[in-house]
């Protein structure tokens, strides 16, 4: 099956270039509300589900034992920037568990924001603080050593902290987590490709706890809570996952993942979405994402509009001139 063309780009009055892909928007019941392309078809989400993997954070009672708030919890869900306001939450939340920085497992790299140039005109180098998914692994070490668990290795499929994020990803999403649909994410730690539609479900039941036992229904609130009311530690300056969730406070989730991925959640429609630009371009996928929201929303029409810009942004060359834009298709319905 061939994806519908969902975003295209303009230059003057004539279509550039074109991105396929597919996406879903689904109830915690499994009930399509919308859908365009294969959505039955395993992607692999990477960062998007960070809100999922950082169940046992919560459940466990490790970010209540530290004393965790809305700032570490959101930014256990985070793919951040490496803004100073990032770095410190993690440094610290390392610091309450008895930890430094040379418990994380993620690498070091170059952050994305201005703070690269900053950390470079001072001399100084990026350390594995300054990697984006820094608080999802100060989350999981945090969570280790609250259960006493070792924490050396545990970005190892086979690492019983790995172990339990497999298991709570299976449980809300429905979708098998094994080796035969398993890969090695960026950050090092196990990623599982599943269909569109488990991402959807997945957060569809996140949002309203529903098919979840009492307690995962209270930590995914939770956790979607925190990063709702946290937008600038999900992301940061200029990012698409911050201002799309300042937009509207406390209205809207949304996750980026690599690869033209995102999955998001409206808590007052009770419905997940998941989308997948197929060339993997995140200029599409945050397209794609707002013209979802907008239409899902477009009985608030101040908001509606606000998002319908986002989906459809005007790009500018380094003279400032306006060269250039994005719109999304009609497959959005």
């Amino acid at each position: 099956m061939t994806n519908p063309v969902l975003v295209e780009v303009l230059r003057g009055s004539l279509v550039e270039s074109a991105h396929r892909g597919s996406f879903v928007v689904m109830d915690a019941d499994g009930r399509n509300v919308a859908a365009a392309g294969d959505t039955g078809r395993p992607v692999f989400p990477r960062s998007a589900v960070k809100a999922i993997q950082a169940l046992p954070f919560v459940e466990s009672g490790a970010a209540d034992a530290y004393g965790f708030g809305n700032r570490e919890i959101a930014l256990a869900c985070a793919s951040h920037s490496g803004e100073k306001p990032h770095t410190d939450v993690a440094n610290a939340m390392l610091g309450k568990a008895g930890l430094d920085v040379g418990a994380l497992e993620c690498g070091a790299h170059w952050p994305d924001h201005e703070t690269t140039v900053a950390l470079a005109r001072s001399g100084g180098s990026p350390t594995a603080l300054h990697n984006n998914c820094s608080g999802k692994h100060s989350g999981f070490v945090c969570t280790c050593r609250h259960l006493g668990i070792d924490h050396r290795g545990y970005v190892r499929p086979g690492h019983r902290f790995q172990q339990m994020v497999r298991q709570a990803m299976e449980d809300v999403t429905g979708a098998a987590h094994n080796e035969t649909n398993r890969g090695t994410d960026g950050c090092s730690i196990p990623t599982f490709a599943v269909p569109l539609d488990n991402l959807a479900l997945g957060f569809a039941r996140m949002t309203t706890g529903k098919g979840m036992s009492p307690e995962r229904a209270r930590a995914a609130r939770r956790l979607l809570g925190a990063c709702m009311a946290e937008p600038f530690m999900i992301a940061g300056t200029g990012r698409a996952d911050t201002e799309l969730m300042q937009a509207a406070p406390g209205r809207i989730f949304v996750k980026i993942g690599a690869e033209g991925v995102f999955c998001a959640a409206v808590p007052e429609l009770g419905v997940g979405i998941a989308l997948k630009s197929d060339d993997g371009a995140g200029r599409a996928a945050e397209a794609m994402i707002a013209a979802i929201l907008a239409k899902l929303l477009a009985s608030d029409h101040a908001l509606a509009e606000t998002l319908a810009r986002a989906s459809s942004p005007v790009l500018k060359n380094w003279n400032g001139i306006e060269v250039a834009s994005l719109r999304p298709t009609a497959a959005f319905g």
